[in-house]
Parts: C-alpha cells; structure tokens; sequence
C-alpha cells in the first residue's frame, strides 16, 4: 500500500513538473527556504533602518549562491515582504548596535509582484507601499536578481555582468541614457578608456546609421573604431577658419587682456563684419552679422585692417591693428595651423564639412574620431569649441526637418569646462554648458568622459542623467560622485574606491535601478591604444635606438608629416 501511495507521488510530482514547464515558469519544483536575515526597524521616505542577525549572515556567507552569500552586506540587496509584493532594498552602511546586532540603512529601490511560490516577477522601481517596523528582512537569490535586472523590450545594450553573479547582464537603456545625457568617471588605469569603446562599439552595433562625434585628445580611440568609424585628425580634418563665430575669432586673433583686449576686440568686430560682407554671396543670406558663418578671404580681413589703420591721423594709436595684423600673419605663416587657416579653406565647404563629421548618412560608420592631439596647443579649446557649436547650431537649425539627433563625446572634459570659472577658454565652456543645460530640447546628447570628476564644473556634472563610475582614488572625487548620485545609490559609493579594473557602478536614468557591473571583454581589434607600457620587459630590449631617434625627429620637425 505505502508502495502505491509513493509511486502516485512520484507520478504527481512528475505531471506537476511538465505543467509548470509547458506553461514556461521559471519557478522550481521546490524552491529553497531562507529564514529571516532581520528584521525592519526605522523607516523613512528614502531609506530606512533595519537590525540584522550577525550570525545569520555569517551561515549565509557560505552559501552557494553568491548573491545570497552577499546578502545583507554593504552594496548588497535584501527583500521584504508588503502586502501581495517583494520590496527589494540596497543596504548602505551597516555597524555594531548595543545588543550584538547589525543595524544597517537600508534604500529602497522598487517592488515586484510576489507569487505563490515565494518568487518574485514584475519588477518595478519606485515604492507604492512601505514596510512596517518588525517587517522581516530576506536574503535576496540570483532568481530574485534576474528579475531585477531583467532588461525590458526597450532598447537597450548589454555591457557586463552584474556583481557578483556570473550570468545576470547589465544592461543600459540607450534613449534614457543618451537623452539625459551621462558621465563616465574613473581614475588613471582603471579602464576608462577600454569601456568607453566598449559602450560606444554596443551602441554603434545597434544602430549602424548613428550620428557620433568623439573629441579624443590623445589620440587613442582612433585604432579602435577602425572599422567603424570616420577618423579625423590635422591632416584631414580641415576645419575652415570662417566657421568660427566672433567669441572664438578673439580667443584665436586676440592676445592682450583688460581694457586692451576689449579695444581690439571692437576693431575686430568691425574688420570681420567688413570681410564677411565683401563675400559676393552674402546678400542672399539676409542679415549678416559678425557670428554669420559666411566665408571670407584671410587677404579681406588683412587688407581691411591696413586700411583702417591707414584711416587714422598721425596720432592716432595704430598699436591695435598693428598686434591683429601681426598675429593673423603669424597664423597663415606657421603650418601647425594649416588645417584651419588654409587657402584651400576659403571655398563653401559648410555643408560637406557637416555631412562629413555628423555622419549624414552614416553608411554603417556612425562615429567620428576627431583626434586633436595634432593641434596646437593654444588654439585646442578652441577647435573643441566649434565642433561642439557646431553640432548645437546644426540641431537648432534642423528642427523642421526630419530629426537625426547627434551624441557629443567629449574625453578629458574637466579640460574643457573647469570647476574654476577663470581657467580655460570661455567659448567652449560656454557651449558645453548649453549643451549640457539646453541640448535634450534639441536632439543633442553629451557625453562627459573624465578622470577629475572634482575639477569638473558641477552644474554640468548634476545634468548627467547617467552616471557610470569607476574606481575613484581620490576623496575630493568621491566626494564629487556622492554628490551627483541619486540618494538610492549611496549604498553603492563605498565600492567606489574598492572597485576592481573594469568594475563600474551605474546609476540614473540609463538602468532601472543602480547596479555594479564587471565589464565584458573586449576584442584586441576594438581596444583602444591606451595600454600602459611595461617598464620592466621593455627596459630589458635594445637595439635600434639610432634610427628611432632618427625617425622621431623627422617627424618632429615635420609635425606628423
């Protein structure tokens, strides 16, 4: 009889199986028990207290599954039970209560729908319903985090995996990342530059007819996006000289300061008004002004100043024109600059110079690489400068036509928009700061790749939607991530410093809740030439030093060529 009574178990248990996997649930037969880990003690709108068994988590520790292994540690998950739903919390710090206990804060992340089974589905981020005091706390499983971070059918790319299972992906919703804009931050060697590529290579896979301008000031991502991107450097580019506008005419022609400099500066705005009338076309444009991007001849503007200072009286001051005419001879004279101030740059070359950089059509290429490291130093913010007006100007401009929006991807930002105010170039702070402020309205989306988050301007940092942070050495840094992170993410910004190479911390609008990610491999071809040299195994080789120096001069006193 007990025979039979077993063998109508087996076969129950076995029907039972095969319904649950026709109907495709992921819910196991028989689904592991854990016993409180806590219980709720404090709670607040944001976060909340919880008091911890420590010798619950020390058992748990041990546990195959490592995100239960975790549980209850800092930067880890737990769970709670309201109502029908799971409410799943971050735990940001933890310490020693008067009884032994562990008394953790806790942040809430969001809540998914509970089933029979103990499982958790749906998962949503926000809180519609909080714990009461003596909730009990739970371990969080691998099952419970693949719910979590399960990508919806929005648009999205897979970038790693998130700590510390091994097979959930993390992935990045690209829309809410790119319109909100985002900020990738991490110290020297951490792997800023490998991740940047990886992200921008998913990104690009996914959308082949993209529009992606990158400013690389080392010129290291060029090797990278080889096979699909349009490389820009100071022999290619070709950036004409007229499409600056009048603020970026005085950082370049300009060299005096105070009540000087604004005397020249009024004699410039006169001289170039003059030069970009004299183009035979300007009348069709309408009204001409001084930031009008009409093409005119360097020999106009030289020629219109001599005749301005010919115009004065004996003793009249001709300093002025004098400093303008030398330095503009200076800038057709050296051939550093030759990639902007050419001959061969006079013509209207406005719209092929945009079809060029912007990608338009992107014929499976949809990044551009402009490599500044060939410019000259003085004049590099400046160049920064235009290439990003540009793509702002063109967004304005295109809003009755069909929409392309445009990614700016800016390395080494904190060069470009400086925490102090005084230091830097003024046009290309000011046009990054519109960007980052105004850019979403128009299609434009920034991107701010930085190893000095602290030297970096804070209001453009705080209208970062994204934030993806590597490990960060210095305080003054962290101090700057905490900051601009959400308050969800606190719990996660004592990783900050621990974080392994290729380890990130994602939080804002590009994921659905904030998580850890240990990025994927990326091929040899794809990586960028940003490797560190090896001391001890090329100090140890020799030979050839002669023709290395020979060859370096040459191209030393050659610029590149």
């Amino acid at each position: 009889m007990d025979e039979n009574v077993s063998l109508k178990q087996l076969i129950d248990e076995l029907t039972s199986h095969s319904e649950e996997e026709q109907v495709g649930s992921r819910v196991p037969l028989v689904r592991e028990k854990f016993e409180p880990i806590g219980a709720v003690m404090d709670i607040a709108g944001s976060g909340s207290q919880a008091r911890l068994d420590p010798g619950r988590l020390l058992v748990l520790a041990e546990h195959r599954d490592p995100s239960v292994a975790m549980s209850g540690q800092v930067g880890s998950q737990v769970k709670m039970v309201v109502g029908k739903n799971w409410l799943i919390a971050n735990v940001r710090t933890m310490k020693q209560g008067d009884d032994g206990s562990v008394i953790a804060a806790i942040d809430f992340l969001g809540e998914g729908t509970r089933d029979a089974h103990g499982g958790m589905s749906n998962f949503r981020r926000g809180v519609t319903r909080y714990p009461i005091p003596g909730a009990e706390v739970h371990p969080v499983t691998t099952d419970d985090l693949r719910q979590v971070f399960a990508a919806s059918d929005s648009a999205h790319v897979e970038i790693g995996t998130v700590y510390p299972t091994d097979d959930i992906r993390g992935a990045l919703y690209i829309d809410p990342m790119l319109s909100k804009h985002f900020a990738i931050l991490g110290s020297t060697g951490t792997g800023k530059s490998t991740s940047v590529a990886l992200i921008l290579h998913r990104i690009s896979n996914y959308s082949p007819e993209g529009h992606i301008v990158m400013i690389d000031p080392h010129g290291e991502y060029s090797a990278a996006f080889k096979g699909c991107g349009e490389l820009f450097n100071v022999d290619n580019l070709q950036l004409p000289y007229w499409l600056l506008n009048f603020e970026e005419h005085c950082e370049v022609l300009l060299t005096t300061d105070g009540a000087e400099r604004n005397r020249d500066a009024d004699i410039l705005a006169k001289c170039l008004l003059a030069a970009r009338t004299k183009n035979k076309f300007s009348e069709q444009f309408g009204k001409v002004t001084v930031d009008s991007p009409i093409p005119y001849l360097l020999t106009d503007l030289n020629s219109i100043l001599v005749a301005e200072m010919g115009k004065l009286d004996r003793a009249g001051d001709t300093t002025p024109y004098q400093r303008l005419k030398t330095k503009l001879d200076e800038l057709k004279a050296d051939p550093r600059y030759t990639f902007m101030f050419s001959g061969m740059n006079i013509t209207d070359s406005m719209g092929s110079f945009i079809s060029r950089l912007f990608r338009l059509p992107a014929n499976g290429k949809p990044i551009s690489i402009v490599d500044v490291s060939g410019v000259p130093s003085d004049i590099t913010s400046v160049v920064v400068s235009v290439l990003a007006r540009m793509v702002f100007d063109y967004a304005i401009w295109s809003r009755t036509e069909a929409q392309r929006p445009i990614l700016l991807v800016c390395e080494e930002a904190h060069r470009y928009v400086p925490k102090d105010e005084n230091n830097g170039v003024q046009a290309v702070r000011k046009i990054l700061e519109r960007i980052a402020k105004e850019g979403r309205k128009y299609g434009v989306s920034l991107g701010l790749i930085t190893q000095r988050p602290s030297d970096l301007a804070e209001g453009v940092l705080s209208q970062c939607g994204t934030i993806i942070s590597m490990r960060l050495n210095n305080d003054r840094d962290q101090a700057c991530v905490r900051a601009a992170m959400p308050e969800g993410a606190r719990g996660f910004l004592d990783a900050i410093p621990a974080l392994r190479n290729r380890e990130c911390i994602v939080c804002g609008e590009g994921v659905a809740i904030p998580i850890r990610v240990r990025f994927d491999d990326l091929e040899p071809e794809k990586r960028p030439a940003s490797s560190d040299p090896s001391f001890a195994s090329l100090w140890r080789e020799t030979g050839g030093e002669a023709e290395i120096i020979s060859r370096t001069v040459k191209r030393w006193r050659g610029h590149g060529r």
